[in-house]
């Protein structure tokens, strides 16, 4: 841990890239999950107000219901329209220009958030909503592709695991913001709801700072030169990052004259089958592993635990605070630990405490003590969650799929990532109101699940370059293919697509 840490204290502007892509990036994404709880009923009003003053309409609660169920899941609409369109835009204009120009639609809807109440219209909210999310949407992608590119291999893992945890800190600063004291006010819920652009412009001021991806710049535009420029800027100059550019150059001839492959290619090329059932498996487990319920169930646990109500949102920013904690934790050990263990510890203890979790839900009631068990479970199920799944599952299309995969690989995930987070949105009340805490029995599924995947399916990444990882799956899945004969294989795997491919 402290090998990695003094490494990364010795690259000032790469630890300046992970502060300056993580504020506009995946921070929008965390920030606007949580931040709707605190102005709810001040949105609310204002729908109301607004009808009745504009059509001389009161709502009926259903009505109004509707309003504010479009409020809240315009956000994951924009959000997949942005994914679908960053892994290309990325490859075609680069990762900088992208996650630069991406924030543009930050600060506009955050001035359509800002003017919202003074205009009295909440549909101006629904359209800051929506451009927040297809900057969300777009930054999720760009961060997560841009930053491992400005790592050493060495560093890959510690560096991408701070993509989520800038999710982490966006979601407490939500909720952190949120309260009576500071933004959460009848009179302040204007500048809650536009705090992102305040990030945004942030990011576009500092980003000009930073050089472009030095493996965009080597695998896609074919520049050696900018890109041993840009390491010598990231990494510092002190050392031989020789051996660096050598691999990068290792994957450019093995990629040379093939083109950027689109989703529909990567659904077809059955070489890379594993690598997707991997992203699949993981990304919709992100969504179906609880941890929307465990936070929808702390509010009943803290209550019977008899913390009054008035303190009860100061508890729920305790569990936003363990999450942040955890994500810093994992982030500075990921590189001695490895991310298949913290994958299969992730997992496989979220499995047993959301057991045990449904098993002191039914007993609250019977025994005294008993929501003190659930207490502390919900503590461990938010930091098994934090401590792999949540910050490993991000980056991870990135590591195992080569550059002209990459975007291809990155939509897939970011889009199945935006389409679990509306379907949940909307079928997540319904579950609990059917199932109570048994809903419980069907994350611990998906948990135990994906855990058994990943123990016998899915290679350590860590300190590997792609065609060693893709090697490592082909060696985990080929039962007649010989260990010495992989690499082979995959030459000749490049040369079939270099035959039948078109250049950049």
């Amino acid at each position: 841990m402290a090998c990695a840490l003094r490494l990364l204290l010795q690259c000032p502007l790469l630890t300046a890239a992970i502060f300056i892509t993580g504020i506009g990036g995946t921070f929008q994404y965390g920030f606007h999950i949580s931040v709707l709880n605190s102005p709810s009923t001040y949105i609310k009003e204002l729908v109301n107000v607004t009808c009745v003053e504009r059509y001389g309409l009161a709502l009926e609660p259903w009505q109004l219901s509707l309003i504010w169920s479009f409020i809240v899941s315009v956000f994951s609409i924009g959000g997949l329209l942005g994914a679908l369109s960053a892994g290309r835009l990325v490859d075609m204009y680069g990762r900088k220009i992208c996650i630069l120009l991406n924030n543009l639609l930050a600060i506009t809807g955050a001035l359509l958030m800002l003017l919202s109440k003074t205009a009295m219209s909440f549909e101006m909210i629904m359209v800051g909503r929506f451009l927040y999310g297809i900057n969300a949407g777009m930054s999720l992608t760009a961060h997560c592709i841009y930053l491992p590119e400005c790592a050493p291999k060495r560093l890959r893992g510690m560096v991408g695991f701070s993509v989520t945890t800038f999710v982490s800190i966006g979601k407490f600063s939500g909720q952190l913001l949120g309260l009576s004291e500071l933004l959460g006010t009848e009179e302040r819920w204007p500048w809650l709801l536009g705090f992102s652009g305040f990030t945004g412009l942030l990011q576009l001021l500092t980003m000009p700072l930073l050089p472009e991806s030095p493996r965009h710049l080597l695998l896609v535009q074919g520049d050696r030169q900018a890109c041993e420029n840009a390491i010598g800027r990231l990494w510092g100059g002190g050392e031989d990052h020789r051996s660096e550019v050598e691999d990068m150059l290792t994957e450019a001839a093995a990629l040379k004259g093939v083109h950027i492959h689109g989703v529909t290619e990567l659904l077809k090329e059955r070489s890379l089958r594993w690598q997707l059932f991997t992203i699949v498996c993981m990304v919709t487990t992100l969504q179906l592993c609880g941890i929307n319920a465990v936070y929808l169930y702390s509010f009943d646990v803290f209550r019977a635990a008899g913390i009054p109500p008035h303190q009860l949102r100061y508890a729920a920013l305790g569990t936003g605070l363990c999450e942040v904690v955890t994500s810093i934790a994992a982030f500075l050990i990921i590189e001695s630990t490895g991310k298949r263990v913290l994958l299969l510890r992730g997992y496989l203890g979220m499995t047993t405490t959301l057991a045990l979790l449904t098993l002191t839900l039914y007993l609250q009631t019977l025994l005294s003590w008993m929501p003190y068990c659930s207490m502390v479970l919900v503590l461990l199920t938010i930091f098994f969650f934090s401590s792999g799944p949540a910050g490993i599952t991000a980056p991870l299309a990135g590591e195992i799929f080569n550059q002209s995969f990459k975007a291809a690989a990155f939509t897939i995930a970011t889009s199945i990532n935006w389409a679990g987070l509306f379907i949940i949105g909307m079928l997540f009340p319904l579950i609990v109101e059917h199932l109570d805490y048994l809903c419980f029995l069907i994350f611990l599924v998906f948990c135990l699940g994906t855990g058994l995947f990943v123990w016998f399916h899915v290679p350590e990444t860590r300190n590997r370059t792609v065609l060693e990882i893709t090697a490592e799956y082909q060696r985990m899945h080929s039962k007649d293919t010989p260990v010495a004969g992989i690499k082979s294989e995959l030459v000749q795997f490049s040369q079939t697509h270099l035959s039948q491919a078109t250049k950049l």
